[in-house]
């Protein structure tokens, strides 16, 4: 499918969760309450601050013993809605299995540009790494992954020359990319940007799709099978063009906010599959 050549109400269909997906405030619903119930259980440390913007903070769920694996994840919202707070439940199986987790926040849309939501994605992470033995991790062990919007600032991670900031040119190991939008032209045609703002320079500055992974990390690409088909091309495209250590994997039975849950639950296979590619299963 070439999104091109779609309708305006059809482009707002393929490319807009929010209208593909049934119930989505209800699953965005559970997905905070099974986040507010993650940090009752699971010891935190919260809000801890990576630069001068105003969502530019991160919660750290420790593993005991520390030591392990650094694991980040970025959260959705079209880079213009949630927050970290909203998907702390995704650190619960994850932190079970001996990694440290780190939510990352970021400024929204239109407060900043998506131009400059990437570079805070960059700031976090290699806060991340530089503190690593602060926070409880081990820095040589860092992966990343994210849901929707938060999957193209993890492929934006990916394609990042790291050691512009004094890292390892490999700084990240591996990365579970769960549907997301790679290139940001879609988004453009559609009623987010309202919100979002984007212009063909933002787009060309943002684009994950005329970009490649930096240092061998091992990617999973992850989309739904009940999302809307050019919603499943992006993932499908984005991985072919990457190659080399990538696999793409389509969950069957769940849409786009039925597999964002699929990603706190231990006994689903994508959650599993993150486990297993930090060596902890």
């Amino acid at each position: 499918m070439d999104w091109r050549n779609l309708t305006t109400d059809e482009l707002e269909q393929q490319f807009n969760p929010r209208e593909a997906a049934t119930d989505f405030a209800a699953k965005l619903a559970e997905m905070q309450a099974l986040s507010a119930a993650a940090r009752d259980r699971m010891p935190g440390r919260y809000d801890i601050r990576f630069g001068d913007g105003a969502n530019e903070t991160l919660d750290v769920f420790p593993a005991d013993p520390p030591g392990g694996p650094l694991h980040v994840f970025i959260h959705g919202g079209y880079w213009r809605a949630l927050d970290k707070q909203d998907y702390s439940a995704v650190a619960e199986p994850l932190v079970a299995a001996g990694a440290t987790v780190v939510c990352l926040n970021y400024d929204l849309c239109p407060d900043v540009s998506l131009d400059v939501i990437v570079e805070q994605a960059i700031r976090g992470i290699s806060y991340v790494a530089r503190n690593a033995a602060d926070l409880g991790g081990d820095a040589d062990r860092l992966f990343v992954s994210g849901h929707s919007a938060g999957a193209h600032l993890c492929a934006m991670a990916l394609a990042h020359d790291w050691t512009v900031e004094g890292l390892p040119g490999d700084l990240i190991k591996g990365a579970v990319l769960v549907s997301g939008i790679y290139d940001p032209e879609p988004a453009r045609h559609i009623s987010v940007n309202k919100q979002i703002q984007l212009t063909p320079e933002i787009v060309a500055l943002t684009d994950a799709t005329a970009r490649s992974p930096r240092g061998g990390a091992k990617v999973l690409v992850a989309a739904g099978g009940d999302e809307p088909e050019a919603w499943i091309a992006q993932s499908a495209d984005y991985q072919r063009h990457i190659g080399g250590n990538s696999e793409l994997t389509i969950v069957a039975d769940c849409d786009h906010f039925d597999i964002s849950l699929a990603t706190a639950d231990r006994e689903t296979p994508l959650c599993r599959a993150t486990i297993t590619q930090m060596g902890l299963a």
